[in-house]
């Protein structure tokens, strides 16, 4: 769809952006996404993993029976349609840092709503490979890596091919609402969508920045992923990524020494075995204070898409269905995501959460 009348105009494309895109076409809507790349975006430098558990406390995530058929559907098409290989199924391995853990895993793998993704099976990898596991671990079922940058840049030559895609920073007076729709620049459309992420600020909204590392470990064979206080996720050629921190301040001053050493501490207490740092990056998650997405109209022809956290590969799938579906039929939004309640009460100061 080249410039002119759309459905959608889309303001980012994070993977907030890329999959409200996708969910978007295939739903039968013509989209314009507007987007320049800014250092400091989370997708660009994400993990992608996906993983239903709390690892801290061994519950489930936030509606992850429900969340988890819907990515998996959606990427599963996203990838045979644009052939490029990016979803991968790879089960998580929880080395249990003391014995406590190990009684809170088994606990985890009676209780009803924590049963479908917690199991104990060997695992030949960790058991022959240098991990430091005296205590054990764990398996998590449905847990996935989604290749985010491999996936943005797929979409990124598909877009530009259909003249859908202006790489250009979007300022407020580029922006006009009228009676029919909004208009930016020459791109007339029914909906603005706000998709920007940390480079935005909705109320609720708290930046969070996120460091990883690229590593080889020589000789480590690897085909899950394993977690005890960060992640390593293998990449192949004896490279794995390691992840994440969580930082809250100065959260776009990009990759620091502080962030590098803290999960390199990290690594070293999981893997025994030499490891060199071949990258050191950084981005800022859009995290809100409630941990929940922040969608919904936020005026005329305007809505929201933001909030999603360090679990946007997750989310965004049933998010951005629930949002089309809020847009184009007028389903009701779920209260736990509608964007408004972290706005002030005027009564008494507080916010709606």
């Amino acid at each position: 769809m080249s410039k002119g009348v759309v459905d959608v105009v889309v303001l980012g494309r994070g993977i907030a952006g890329a999959v409200l895109t996708e969910t978007l076409l295939r739903a039968g809507h013509s989209v314009h996404v507007f987007d320049r790349k800014q250092e400091g975006n989370a997708s660009m430098a994400a993990g992608g993993v996906v993983n239903p558990l709390v690892l801290r406390r061994d519950i489930p995530s936030w509606r992850a029976k429900e969340l988890l058929p819907v990515a998996d559907a959606l990427y599963t098409s996203w990838q045979s349609r644009s052939g490029v290989r990016c979803w991968h199924h790879l089960p998580m391995v929880k080395v249990f840092p003391t014995a406590k853990e190990v009684d809170q895993w088994q606990r985890a793998m009676t209780a009803p709503e924590s049963a479908p993704f917690a199991t104990l099976q060997a695992e030949q990898e960790v058991d022959d490979g240098p991990f430091n596991a005296p205590h054990g671990y764990g398996t998590v079922r449905g847990s996935a890596w989604l290749d985010v940058p491999a996936l943005l840049a797929a979409q990124h030559e598909e877009l530009l091919d259909a003249g859908a895609l202006s790489e250009q920073l979007v300022e407020e007076q580029d922006i006009r609402v009228g009676a029919d729709g909004v208009c930016v620049g020459a791109v007339e459309a029914r909906w603005l969508v706000r998709c920007q992420g940390p480079f935005t600020s909705p109320h609720g909204l708290v930046p969070v920045k996120g460091e990883t590392l690229v590593v080889r470990i020589p000789g480590l064979v690897l085909t899950r992923m394993v977690h005890r206080g960060v992640f390593i996720l293998p990449m192949g050629e004896d490279r794995f990524r390691v992840g994440a921190t969580f930082q809250w301040n100065d959260v776009f001053e990009g990759p620091t020494e502080a962030g590098r050493t803290w999960l390199l501490e990290r690594l070293t207490q999981l893997v025994d075995a030499p490891v060199e740092v071949l990258s050191h990056t950084a981005g800022v998650r859009p995290a809100a204070r409630d941990r929940r997405p922040l969608l919904g109209i936020t005026g005329p022809g305007e809505a929201l898409f933001n909030g999603l956290g360090s679990r946007g590969v997750l989310l965004a799938p049933w998010c951005a269905e629930h949002l089309v579906s809020h847009l184009f039929h007028g389903t009701a939004l779920d209260p736990e995501v509608q964007w408004d309640r972290v706005l002030p009460d005027a009564s008494d100061g507080r916010t709606k959460e």
